[in-house]
């Protein structure tokens, strides 16, 4: 969704969550791995979603650089905890070099959301420490 939202709106993007969901087989990696020209064209016709020719691209291009990653790294989140404490800059220039139509904006927004960069929370919240210095937050237990 990410990828999608670059120069739109969040709200544009959030309207058609639920057609995303279901263009795209409800973001399962391996489907959307295996699409092929005839996925590509029903993409680009269904209404439900952003009918962008390089964001579709980089969706299904993305999703298999991500399996590749799984074989390597063992997942993506270890892939994205083995470059754990890098600068915006240079998890910009990772991303960039690992993944399609890619950018500082997607990946901040990307980094933030996963408690990878600040952004998310201010310096006085009760994690926000706890999100600098260590694992994601995702890796949490409590997931907040």
């Amino acid at each position: 969704m990410e990828i999608n939202q670059a120069g739109l709106s969040w709200e544009t993007i959030l309207k058609k969550e639920a057609g995303f969901r279901k263009a795209y087989h409800n973001f399962n990696i391996k489907k959307v791995a295996a699409y092929k020209e005839k996925d590509f064209e029903r993409l680009m016709a269904d209404p439900g979603i952003i009918r962008n020719r390089l964001k579709i691209n980089a969706a299904i291009e993305n999703a298999k650089t991500i399996l590749q990653i799984h074989k390597v790294a063992g997942s993506f989140e270890k892939w994205l905890a083995s470059h754990h404490q890098k600068t915006k800059e240079d998890w910009v220039k990772l991303f960039k070099k690992t993944f399609r139509f890619t950018g500082g904006e997607i990946v901040s927004e990307f980094l933030m959301s996963c408690g990878y960069l600040p952004g998310a929370h201010v310096a006085d919240c009760k994690i926000y420490k706890k999100i600098i210095t260590s694992k994601p937050l995702w890796h949490t237990k409590s997931g907040v």
